[in-house]
């Protein structure tokens, strides 16, 4: 699917509804497998976190390999879509595809997020950086500070721009062989075409990640004594977070599908049984 290098690659405008049908086909396709995609998961999320135990580079370079090992979603998404089943060795893809494009990205994620978080400083003199850099105590006064509402909020509109820029980037590089600006350029003309669905998707992903814990937990915390709400909470929680963080995961690759190869269909979702062994 190599597109001339002078020729923009062409994409469709989605409406609204599409950002919940990104969620509701990608929990099908998980939901096939789902053994095997929690498996993927957990092992994304080890690699990670070793990476960052390594003194001094790890918490450096574990940023920059995200999208490389992100990859691996994608990856296993396109095999299960055609018929295979998604495999921890996928996790490895983005090593043998255009390794040094990927690695760019992780850069780029990490300086467009620290010059965001930096950005901060001009709305509130610097006391949100100082509790990220954990120079200062989050604190109920500093939640309270208007200021640092105000900064939060023109630390997300920093980053959003680079966000959108890296939404479809990585699966373009793997999937189009687009080079990094070209990907970057692409997946921001994309994702701000198609705003409606991405707005949407973000909402339900607040509803789900946010509202609904949260809602969740004070039920428990009302019904429960004080001395195991909180391992009942785990215990409800943490299986219901870990899938919807996975679905989160295949959606990339759904909605990358979607938006620019939108001729194809989801045949394969159930093939092979589901929750075979790996």
């Amino acid at each position: 699917m190599n597109k001339p290098a002078d020729a923009a690659i062409p994409f469709e405008r989605r409406n609204a509804a599409h950002g919940v049908s990104w969620l509701r086909q990608a929990f099908a396709m998980l939901w096939a497998h789902r053994v095997r995609w929690l498996l993927l998961l957990l092992t994304y999320y080890t690699l990670l976190l070793a990476i960052r135990a390594i003194p001094y580079l790890g918490p450096f370079v574990a940023p920059m390999l995200k999208p490389v090992l992100a990859v691996g979603f994608l990856a296993a998404a396109w095999s299960q879509e055609r018929g295979e089943l998604p495999a921890i060795r996928h996790l490895f893809a983005g090593f043998r595809a255009n390794l040094r494009a990927l690695l760019v990205l992780g850069i780029v994620f990490v300086v467009g997020m620290t010059l965001a978080v930096l950005a901060t400083s001009l709305v509130d003199d610097g006391r949100l950086l100082e509790v990220v850099s954990g120079t200062a105590t989050l604190d109920e006064a500093v939640v309270a500070d208007a200021n640092v509402e105000a900064a939060m909020l023109f630390g997300a509109l920093c980053a959003l721009p680079v966000l959108l820029a890296l939404w479809f980037a990585p699966a373009l590089v793997v999937f189009q062989d687009c080079d990094v600006p070209r990907a970057l350029a692409t997946s921001l003309r994309a994702a701000t075409a198609n705003w409606r669905p991405i707005a949407m998707y973000a909402l339900l992903l607040f509803l789900y990640v946010g509202v609904l814990p949260t809602f969740v937990a004070a039920i428990i915390a009302a019904l429960v004594p004080e001395d195991v709400a909180y391992m009942v909470a785990a215990v409800v929680l943490l299986p219901y977070l870990a899938l919807l963080v996975a679905t989160v995961h295949v959606s990339d690759y759904v909605s990358y599908r979607d938006i620019f190869h939108p001729d194809e269909q989801l045949t394969a979702i159930h093939a092979r049984g589901s929750d075979a062994a790996p």
